[in-house]
């Protein structure tokens, strides 16, 4: 079939999806999306490259690959199209297939895929994820839109923050934007913050909170994230260099700071946009920086709210989100401050995952600790891995309970 293909190409002069896909290199394939060479939607021979990827036997990046498609815009429906997905009877006798018993390959169906890529695909399919894509459609903000394909879950959280920056686009309002993403630890905060700037390609300047002691220590800190180059800028001179322009300055573990003070010099900026760097000298304009605080306040409240619910094993709705969203901010006050709560643009609690995003994040770490498991192991093989783990999932630590006992797993395996 891979043979087939390629030939195919070859004739019609259009290798560059197929040559990024097949390269097994998922940064080729972001590259050739990101440029225009190729779209999401294209065909790769007689499949769309969602199914071509899904299919390709000899790819040990298959689910990195799949999420790159997802995340620049590929239709999940097309699996269910024979025209752009059709069965291997179909495609070893020319191509012809016939719509009213359209058999899609196994592998294109969501129980022939692992947890991960079937809840990406799932996910991506839903007439929610459309919605929230709508909100920020148009805007500057749009390429944020791709974080879904790296988070898992939290889209409550995706549709509010979407919902805060189409008003910031719509200069409905003039405040700076100040989010707080807070609750229990291992849930996607940091991940959220890190991937802001990252996928908006706009400069970041990432402040441990648990390092300082005064107000002259936020100016003068160093970006401290392991996910950014090291850098000898402080944060005052970042925000100078930056003056004017969209940057991002997130604030990690906001409420672990030495001394609450420090704090204060917040006060103006999350404002007025106006930012008073040293005393005596002029203020800088900040009115397009994003701040991103992140905070485990309110972990002890997520867990409550959860466990009040009518069914705690079925998704969080859009009304109990919302509930939690207003109970949170009284617990941020009471961390903060009110002066400081005051001048937050919106609190953005993280909620407990459910049973297939702890499958998702489950497989995923399979794949990170066992480098070429999609050649070696079949959706199957993972499934059986992920169902064994998933008891040792601890709710307070998140994501990390499941890492650890994935790990744990591979270990006995060996």
């Amino acid at each position: 079939m891979y043979r087939l293909v390629l030939r195919y190409h070859i004739i019609h002069g259009c290798p560059a999806l197929l040559f990024a896909i097949a390269s097994d290199d998922v940064n080729q394939v972001r590259q050739v999306l990101e440029s225009g060479e190729a779209g999401p939607n294209d065909q790769v021979g007689p499949q769309s490259a969602l199914a071509f990827t899904l299919t390709n036997d000899k790819l040990s990046h298959k689910n990195e690959i799949v999420k790159a498609l997802l995340a620049y815009g590929a239709d999940p429906s097309a699996l269910r199209n024979p025209d752009l997905n059709p069965s291997a009877q179909a495609s070893s006798e020319g191509g012809q297939s016939v719509s009213d018993s359209h058999s899609q390959p196994g592998e294109t169906t969501p129980e022939g895929m692992d947890p991960a890529t079937r809840y990406y695909v799932t996910r991506a399919d839903s007439t929610h994820t459309r919605q929230t894509s709508q909100l920020i459609y148009r805007s500057f903000f749009r390429p944020l839109t791709r974080v879904r394909y790296d988070l898992i879950g939290q889209d409550w959280v995706l549709e509010q923050l979407f919902r805060v920056l189409s008003m910031h686009s719509q200069r409905l309002s003039v405040a700076p934007i100040v989010v707080l993403l807070c609750g229990p630890s291992g849930h996607g905060k940091s991940l959220l913050a890190r991937k802001f700037g990252s996928l908006l390609d706009i400069p970041t300047h990432t402040v441990n909170m648990t390092t300082l002691c005064s107000t002259h220590d936020l100016w003068q800190s160093y970006s401290m994230s392991p996910y950014e180059e090291p850098s000898s800028e402080t944060l005052a001179q970042f925000l100078l260099d930056n003056e004017g322009k969209r940057c991002v300055v997130v604030l990690d573990e906001i409420e672990k700071v030495e001394d609450p003070k420090a704090l204060y010099s917040l006060l103006m900026p999350w404002e007025l946009g106006r930012c008073s760097l040293e005393a005596g000298k002029r203020h800088v304009d900040v009115r397009n920086v994003i701040w991103l605080g992140t905070s485990n306040i309110g972990h002890d409240l997520v867990f409550e709210h959860q466990d009040s619910r009518p069914d705690p094993s079925k998704p969080v709705t859009r009304e109990e989100y919302r509930e939690l969203m207003d109970l949170s901010r009284p617990h941020v006050s009471q961390g903060l401050g009110a002066s400081l709560l005051s001048r937050v643009t919106t609190v953005l609690p993280f909620v407990p995952f459910t049973t297939e995003e702890k499958m998702a994040i489950s497989a995923e770490a399979v794949y990170s600790l066992t480098g070429n498991a999609e050649k070696t192991l079949s959706p199957q093989d993972v499934e059986a891995i992920v169902t064994k783990v998933l008891p040792s999932y601890v709710p307070s630590e998140g994501a990390r309970s499941l890492h650890r006992a994935v790990s744990n797993q591979l270990v006995d395996l060996i």
